[in-house]
């Protein structure tokens, strides 16, 4: 069988998986972006306790497998009472495991503003959430967006360990048709250009014309 041959057969297994998977990037990338901003901000508190909450997240969900943890969210916490659809769980591991990673990308981005213009907003008598909010959170964006595109695309790549919990994604197809052909170099290698196709022309496309946009914004080239 060639391999145009194989794709006639099995190419739109392989479309609805890659349907799936981006189905299960936007929640995931909604997450990994949501909660980075809030527990990098967090993480700067001067309060003893807000400072330790986040630092108890960040720490666990960076110390551990994702692997695990999408194994604990799915057949671990029904056990206590908590029981999410198979979807639900597979989004919220990865955006929960990639997001704690964020979160020191925000901390240090913010670190990164000069602190002349804290010291800027200070002197127009600023409020601490305004001046965060107008004057060092859009600096501070611009620089955590390449890493932060770096971020998306391990997450878009993470999410084919929710094949493991049977969501019918890409991999998840891959691993059906491997199953029933035995042709693993057409399958995998299917898989494998369908997910750099959509890391090189969809996310990173994506995250360049925002890295514009906000550079124009800040009056930067």
């Amino acid at each position: 069988m060639s391999y145009w041959e194989f794709l006639g057969e099995y190419g739109i297994r392989f479309v609805s998986g890659a349907i799936v998977t981006a189905e299960q990037t936007v929640p995931a990338s909604a997450l990994a972006i949501g909660i980075p901003v809030v527990f990098g901000l967090m993480r700067l508190s001067r309060s003893f306790v807000i400072r330790s909450a986040a630092i108890a997240y960040i720490e666990f969900f960076r110390g551990t497998s994702l692997l695990v943890q999408l194994y604990w969210i799915f057949f671990v916490l029904p056990l206590f009472g908590l029981t999410l659809e198979k979807f639900a769980a597979g989004f919220i591991a990865v955006g929960m495991n990639l997001g704690a990673y964020g979160a020191e990308v925000v901390r240090g981005a913010i670190r990164s503003v000069p602190h002349g213009q804290t010291e800027a907003a200070i002197a127009l008598n600023l409020s601490p959430a305004t001046r965060m909010r107008r004057i060092i959170l859009p600096q501070a964006l611009l620089i955590m967006l390449p890493p932060w595109g770096n971020l998306l695309i391990e997450l878009l790549k993470g999410t084919a360990l929710v094949s493991l919990i049977s969501v019918a994604d890409l991999m998840f197809a891959a691993r059906q048709v491997n199953g029933s052909t035995f042709l693993s170099a057409q399958a995998f290698g299917t898989a494998l250009i369908v997910y750099y196709v959509m890391a090189r022309l969809v996310v990173t496309p994506a995250m360049r014309a925002t890295e514009r946009v906000m550079a124009s914004r800040l009056g930067r080239t």
